[in-house]
């Protein structure tokens, strides 16, 4: 499994200006959010009040489950990805890279 720190932002443009219209995608979306969260895929989420901003740590198996996943908000949410390493990950991730500089002396 791969590990992602997502920042999503909602998309203004998307979300409806008649409050009853609003109120009913938002409560949608966060209860996908909530069946993602039940389900595992979701680890930690956040809300940044006043932002409409926030952020969740995701695993999936691929880039590719990855996107399938992020799809169903779009385009009300808008996210900027990065995969996060584990400690041991970076760990290893050092220890290659010490081993491959010492390969070239």
């Amino acid at each position: 499994m791969f590990k992602f720190y997502v920042r999503w932002q909602s998309n203004p443009q998307m979300i409806p200006s008649i409050p009853e219209e609003r109120r009913k995608l938002l409560l949608s979306l966060l209860e996908m959010v909530k069946q993602d969260i039940k389900a595992g895929k979701i680890k930690d989420w956040g809300n940044v009040p006043g932002e409409s901003a926030g952020y969740f740590i995701m695993e999936e198996a691929s880039e590719t489950d990855l996107l399938a996943s992020l799809l169903k908000f779009m385009p009300y949410i808008s996210f900027e990805v990065k995969p996060v390493l584990t400690v041991d990950q970076t760990i290893e991730a050092y220890k290659r890279a010490v081993a491959a500089a010492q390969g070239k002396k």
